[in-house]
């Protein structure tokens, strides 16, 4: 017996002191948590933090956070182990260990990533998750005025944790409360309050993150290039993060609600077209979404729906009279308004019904899983009425379509585009969020949807933010700079993607790529790319 084999069965012999049979792990599988033993402060057995697809639990621990049911299918690819990190050490230890074995990681702290990202791998090499779900601790200063937050925490959790300290103060992040704070920041981080205090990036005032060389650094030791690089400019390209500390902003004790609907037959268009005249220039304090549908009417008809879906930073009465003042075609009364705590506003506009308790925010559980494709793009004048209606009756040929028009201005318009690298600044007046939704997995039924959205964002082209065409990177769409091969690993090839998410933040964004992670070891089908090097005089990409 050679020495390397009795290694390996004492090494065996040891997890069996932990483990049930059918958790053995694979040889692979055996080197990647020895190496973990190794480079980490302390050793957990493997049956508490390592789980393969041998195990019972695996898809459902998959499946935990996953939003897009699409990304979970049978033929999708799937990971060789599923690693939950119990201290940053382990972090550290999971990117020396990937890099000693050649393994790919992929990232996930929330798992709501459009496209899947962080939990599926189109790429060759086998890949691991590591889920951030266990580091989730939030600590709250509201003397200094800041919250710490680990990567795995909801930004529901953030917001309960803050409302526990103070009825006023909050964080200005997304509406969605199970989002993971990790991964939702790298991309912006936008919610109702952006119009008076900006992105969830722009608050943010330090953070842990762990590098391509797994050294734990924060805002001192990376630099100012890197830590601009990390607040918007996307995830799981230059680290992994471990928390944020965020600046906390101030909100009233009392805030103010409403949602009203208008179909076609209610002057759905004209309002519409209204609304966008003043989305964008109307107070600071207030909010107002619009959420695009079909409906069926009280005649039994399939009509479209717009409901405006708002959060004011006042009470009612003075909302009024901005509304009468600048909006009056929406026709918005007191019995419209409702008057609530910020963080029961926070359970409004998430879509929970009016008796939840706030504890809910701490299970951290998303409302929505479905198949669904989205796509995304800047407004920056106003569509005209005929062009709502040509979008009206292609909503009307899909079967679940949901579009969300999200106001900017206010602050989002006196912040530069280049103090982050989310570009998408002055002089758009709102972002247009478009999603198709369906429940049947059959391959055929993916394809139809999927061409309905591609003919809807072709159709918007004329109304939509030129040179480039402008998108959101936490709104990852695949279809943006896709070669023959499926890839876009080349510098050329992500330029495309690039120039839309970040316009000319992008170069900035590959020079700092190129100088903290050179080896592009943090790599997924859209990550910031490095500059191409010459070795001895010859071209080489260090993506290739």
């Amino acid at each position: 017996m050679t020495s390397a084999m009795l290694s390996f069965l004492i090494l065996l012999i040891f997890y069996l002191s932990y483990v049930v049979v059918s958790e053995i792990p694979t040889p692979s599988n055996a080197k990647f948590y020895e190496c973990i033993c190794q480079n980490s402060d302390y050793c957990v057995p493997f049956s508490t933090a390592f789980v393969t697809p041998t195990n019972a639990s695996f898809t459902t621990i998959l499946q935990s956070t996953a939003q897009n049911l699409r990304c979970l299918l049978p033929s999708v690819p799937k990971p060789q182990l599923i690693f939950t990190p119990m201290a940053e050490s382990h972090v550290q230890a999971a990117v020396i260990c990937s890099k000693q074995l050649g393994l790919q990681l992929r990232v996930r702290s929330g798992g709501h990533d459009y496209e899947g990202l962080s939990y599926i791998s189109d790429m060759d090499p086998p890949f691991i998750i590591l889920d951030l779900s266990k580091l989730r601790e939030i600590v709250v200063n509201i003397v200094d005025n800041y919250a710490w937050a680990q990567a795995g925490a909801t930004v529901g959790e953030v917001y309960y944790r803050v409302s526990e300290k103070s009825k006023t103060h909050g964080f200005p992040a997304g509406l969605c409360t199970s989002l993971g704070i990790g991964g939702h920041i790298t991309g912006g981080a936008y919610g109702t309050m952006m119009r008076k205090y900006g992105l969830g990036a722009d608050n943010v005032v330090d953070a842990r993150i762990v590098d391509a060389n797994g050294r734990i650094l924060d805002r001192q030791s990376m630099g100012e290039d890197l830590f601009w690089a990390i607040r918007g400019g996307g995830g799981a390209s230059f680290g992994i993060i471990l928390s944020w500390k965020l600046r906390l902003v101030p909100v009233p004790s009392i805030v103010t609600v409403f949602t009203v609907p208008k179909t076609l037959e209610q002057n759905g268009t004209k309002i519409l077209y209204k609304w966008q005249q003043v989305a964008n220039k109307i107070d600071d304090d207030l909010f107002i979404r619009v959420l695009i549908s079909n409906v069926v009417d009280k005649k039994g008809e399939k009509t479209i729906q717009t409901a405006y879906n708002s959060l004011f930073l006042g009470r009612a009465d003075r909302l009024l009279q901005i509304m009468k003042d600048n909006f009056p075609e929406l026709g918005l009364t007191q019995k419209d308004c409702t008057e609530m705590s910020w963080i029961k506003s926070v359970l409004y506009i998430a879509g929970y019904p009016s008796n939840t308790p706030p504890e809910v925010l701490l299970q951290g559980k998303s409302l929505f899983k479905n198949y669904f494709k989205a796509k995304s793009d800047f407004v920056k004048e106003p569509i005209p009425e005929d062009g709502l209606e040509g979008l009206w009756k292609r909503l009307m040929e899909e079967d679940s379509p949901l579009v969300i028009w999200n106001p900017y201005g206010g602050m989002m318009a006196k912040i530069s585009e280049s103090e982050t690298p989310f570009p998408h600044r002055q002089g758009v007046i709102y972002m247009i969020q478009y999603l198709t939704l369906w429940n049947d997995p059959a391959t055929e039924s993916a394809t139809k949807h999927y061409d309905w959205i591609r003919r809807l964002y072709n159709y918007m082209t004329p109304y939509a933010s030129m040179f480039p065409r402008e998108a959101y990177v936490n709104y990852r769409d695949l279809d943006i700079g896709m070669n023959k091969n499926g890839s876009s690993s080349s510098f050329i090839d992500a330029s495309a993607w690039g120039n839309k998410y970040f316009k000319d933040n992008f170069n900035r964004l590959v020079k700092v790529k190129t100088k903290v992670d050179p080896e592009n070891f943090f790599l997924h089908e859209q990550s910031i790319p490095t500059l191409p090097i010459t070795r001895k005089g010859m071209g080489k990409s260090m993506n290739q």
